[in-house]
């Protein structure tokens, strides 16, 4: 059962190692991962929930409200 996990891995490390463009486009990946998921959710989405309510209870209410409120007909 090992047997076939080993050959993915060693297949998997000695591809990896032997990349030269792949690494500059994993590290390209990487940062730009990391500003959708960071710097945007900083500057882009506040925590609406946290600053308009001030207990968990209020929250919860909130959300079920929500939820459970039919779709306004245009």
């Amino acid at each position: 059962m090992s047997q076939p996990f080993t050959t993915i891995y060693t297949f998997y490390r000695d591809g990896f190692r032997s990349m030269t463009v792949g690494r500059t486009l994993w590290k390209i990946i990487f940062i730009k991962l990391f500003i959708m998921f960071v710097v945007l959710k900083l500057f882009f989405f506040p925590n609406f929930l946290k600053t308009n309510f001030q207990t968990d209870a209020q929250r919860a209410d909130h959300v079920l409200d929500q939820i459970i409120r039919p779709a306004v007909q245009n």
